[in-house]
């Protein structure tokens, strides 16, 4: 998920307002060039044209816009709701708090030079209460910002499991002082999410909206 509420059916329909990246969203006839494009500054595969959207498709639009994200991976429809249902389920129904998940979602997209993600996380992690230095300092080196002990915990999760895909016995101790057993799976699973979708939003090189 980049930015959006639990909709895993076309009822779910949550109000627009509610979304952070709503009013970047760039309109539908604004769509990017055609699938298969070349070209480094256009994607891969084109957005879905409106006519073509399910009512799954149409639920998401309803409540984030248009966004490229999800127009794009709406072309596999049985996957788009498969996965759509679980990054809701992160983004609006995890038991991390928003500071927690922003971080680590920010530090991905900093890691996987993924600016889709990090575009649309800023505005999420500023509502989570992240300021812009500390915003600025997720991509750079830790030790060059002042981070408290638990921001730093989250930040090195993040980074080890980019470098070596696990996380030091050291880091888990501090993790394991502040969250239970489902955060500690939660934390983890997160990170493994946006590596995924960084990963998809650059091959695929989704484009960020016009207007965001």
């Amino acid at each position: 998920m980049i930015g959006g509420r639990k909709y895993g059916m076309a009822s779910d329909t949550p109000p627009a307002e509610d979304i952070p990246s709503a009013e970047h969203a760039a309109p539908a006839e604004h769509a990017p060039p055609a699938q298969n494009a070349t070209s480094a500054d256009a994607p891969r595969i084109a957005p879905l044209p409106s006519g073509e959207w399910d009512d799954t498709l149409r639920a998401v639009v309803a409540a984030t816009g248009p966004l490229n994200v999800f127009t794009t991976l709406a072309r596999h429809p049985a996957l788009f709701t498969a996965w759509i249902g679980f990054g809701s389920k992160l983004l609006f129904e995890g038991t991390l708090d928003g500071r927690v998940r922003e971080i680590a979602i920010l530090r991905v997209a900093h890691q996987r030079s993924c600016a889709y993600e990090w575009a649309h996380h800023v505005p999420i992690a500023q509502l989570a209460g992240l300021d812009e230095t500390e915003i600025e300092a997720l991509r750079g080196a830790p030790d060059d910002h002042p981070w408290s002990a638990d921001d730093r915990a989250v930040i090195d999760a993040a980074d080890e499991l980019d470098a070596t895909s696990t996380v030091s016995d050291a880091t888990w101790a501090a993790l394991a002082k502040r969250f239970d057993a489902a955060r500690l799976i939660e934390l983890v699973m997160l990170i493994g999410q946006y590596h995924m979708v960084a990963f998809a939003l650059n091959a695929l090189r989704v484009q960020i909206e016009d207007d965001h």
